[in-house]
């Protein structure tokens, strides 16, 4: 598989895009003309740092308004034409892109097209150049890569050829089984967005929501699919514009194409038998049977703090590693870490974060595979120096800077707590509050790097996401979005930040980053819990009693039910035939919360009780920070 990103994809000077783009690992890339224009080089110096980062110009983009114009403009678009000829034969690439014609003064008609490309391909070839016409959603008269292909058809030169834009086609709904007839050769290039399904008018949609495949949703493998089917083994180019991207890291967008580019072409070998577009093989996405521990990291004081909240949800320590300073606590299905260690991976994430989740620990089908998965999608492995008795568990870091260690059942990862950890007797009396299993966690980030987060998890997990939700936060709003493994073994909420006073921007600024707020814990029966943990001395957040007069009326609960929920601060919501019920702790440090949820039936996640949460969780805070956010 050949990769290519246009310079109008990611942000930064031209320079700073061809550093990204190589250090990502592509083989190619896309010349936006006004990337050309805005740099002070010549068109020689350009292709020659383009070969010195290791990269081919793969295409020259855009010719605009070139076919069906009246004299004398059809003169002067070959006039135009030769003048870029000239400029493509300075940079080293032989391929330009000439999209369908906007002019009103374009006349239209197929054969009337055919006729220029046609003579513009004779100019092509003397100079050993090539053209490839795309159709445009908007395009006057031709919008359709069916239309386009037709005109290519009639042009019948070797040197004129269709480039295949994913977006186009899907934005208009077009059926991709039409591509599958097209000769490859006939195929130049192919060019690969996603977007998120919105309805706007098509070219403000193109310019300013396009992202990289796999994080909208448009049926992109689907359109590979087809494209694959033709037995196309050329190049597959990144064309993404996005507002968001224009002012991201150049290297983080860049990472997250290559990335996408290689699930995309994962997925479609194994969908489309016979495909010609070569791949690595590596394992298929991995599928998780749950969260195995969640580890934070603490001095001691702190360590004695987050212990005492352990207790008081129902935890018991239940082992002590027998190397380092690292305890264990467990109820039910559910391992709580906390390590105090001065020096290794988990020590540097407390001097960066303080108190904090450092590590995020999975159940999977294959530890090892998951690694080979996750490095061959750009992934960096997570190694450090394993101790006397202790495993080596395969590990990467997550996106943010945690790590993510994966144990299985097919070797002795899955008795590390017996091989790494010694018996302790609890000196605590504690009820066991009847917490079953991490139901799910957030983290949190700034919404420019949730698509990323989204990216990372679908890629590399047998997971999917839900649709965005917008949670309303008094100081602005935070963007939600859910990925999910099958059957719910695996939940993860990602959180988008758009501002620091909202409550998870304020977390994201005191904690120097993007990382775990909040873990959710599962319980059968949510009232014996919420009376076992009061036992051991919780106290949960307390919600305004508007909130129960409201939800009486909207959903007609029991009397005796509603007084219930009242007198212990649950929140409840009902979503078809599925109810929720959910209570949380008061805010632990700078934001970060934990939470207790029962399901019966229900798919969601509370999000309509969100801003009243929120809004408690505001009030709660110390009057300095509250008048901070």
């Amino acid at each position: 598989m050949k990769t290519s990103i246009a310079t109008v994809s990611i942000s930064g000077t031209l320079i700073e895009k061809l550093q990204a783009i190589a250090a990502a690992g592509f083989e190619g890339v896309e010349i936006f003309e006004n990337d050309f224009l805005a740099f002070d080089g010549s068109p020689r110096e350009v292709g020659r740092m383009v070969a010195d980062a290791g990269l081919r110009i793969t295409l020259f983009q855009p010719f605009r308004d070139f076919e069906g114009m009246p004299e004398p403009q059809r003169g002067r678009t070959f006039d135009r034409a030769e003048r870029k000829f000239d400029i493509m034969q300075e940079l080293g690439t032989d391929l330009m892109l000439i999209c369908s014609n906007v002019s009103p003064l374009a006349l239209g008609g197929i054969d009337r097209a055919a006729d220029d490309f046609r003579a513009l391909g004779e100019r092509a070839a003397k100079r050993g150049l090539k053209v490839g016409y795309e159709a445009l959603a908007w395009g006057r008269h031709i919008s359709d890569h069916r239309d386009a292909w037709e005109i290519v058809r009639r042009a019948d030169h070797p040197n004129v050829g269709l480039i295949l834009d994913s977006f186009h086609t899907l934005a208009r709904r077009i059926d991709v089984n039409s591509i599958r007839s097209i000769p490859r050769e006939k195929i130049f290039i192919v060019q690969l967005a996603d977007a998120p399904l919105i309805e706007m008018d098509l070219l403000h949609w193109s310019r300013h929501y396009r992202n990289m495949p796999g994080q909208g949703d448009l049926p992109v493998a689907e359109f590979m699919r087809a494209v694959a089917a033709t037995g196309y083994d050329g190049v597959l180019s990144l064309e993404i514009f996005n507002d968001q991207f224009r002012g991201g890291s150049p290297k983080a967008v860049a990472v997250d194409g290559k990335r996408s580019l290689v699930n995309l072409m994962d997925r479609v070998r194994r969908q489309e038998s016979g495909t010609r577009i070569p791949i690595p093989d590596f394992p298929d996405r991995i599928r998780t049977e749950g969260v195995e521990f969640v580890e934070f990291t603490a001095d001691e004081r702190e360590a004695e703090e987050l212990a005492g909240l352990f207790r008081t949800f129902g935890f018991r320590r239940a082992g002590r590693h027998k190397a380092k300073d690292v305890t264990l606590w467990r109820q039910g299905g559910i391992n709580l870490v906390i390590n105090t260690e001065k020096e290794g991976f988990a020590h540097s994430a407390y001097l960066m974060h303080g108190t904090s989740v450092c590590d995020i620990g999975l159940r999977v089908e294959d530890a090892r595979a998951t690694v080979a998965r996750a490095r061959a999608l750009g992934a960096e492995p997570f190694e450090q120096a394993v101790g006397p008795g202790e495993l080596g568990i395969p590990a990467i870091r997550g996106v943010g800077g945690g790590v993510m260690h994966f144990i299985d059942g097919k070797s002795e990862l899955g008795r590390v707590w017996e091989i790494e950890f010694g018996p302790v007797d609890d000196d605590g009396t504690v009820q066991d509050a009847g917490l079953l299993a991490i139901d799910h966690l957030a983290q949190t980030m700034n919404y420019e790097e949730m698509l990323t987060w989204v990216l990372f998890y679908t890629s590399i997990f047998a997971t999917r996401k839900t649709p965005m939700v917008d949670i309303v936060d008094p100081a602005g709003l935070v963007r939600s979005q859910v990925i999910e493994g099958e059957g719910g073994a695996l939940r993860i909420t990602l959180n988008g930040a758009e501002n620091r006073r909202t409550l998870a921007g304020h977390f994201i600024a005191e904690s120097f980053g993007s990382a775990v707020q909040h873990l959710a814990f599962a319980t059968g029966d949510i009232f014996r819990t919420v009376a076992a943990m009061k036992a051991n001395g919780f106290r949960p957040l307390a919600i305004s009693p508007n909130y129960y007069d409201d939800i009486e009326a909207r959903f007609g609960l029991d009397p005796e039910l509603l007084d219930r929920l009242k007198a212990d601060n649950i929140l409840y919501d009902r979503d078809g035939e599925g109810e929720y019920f959910q209570i949380y702790s008061p805010n632990y440090g700078d934001g970060f919360f934990f939470e207790i949820v029962e399901r019966r039936r229900y798919g969601g996640y509370g999000a309509p009780n969100a801003p009243f949460r929120i809004a408690a969780q505001k009030r709660s805070l110390p009057q300095k920070q509250r008048l901070e956010i």
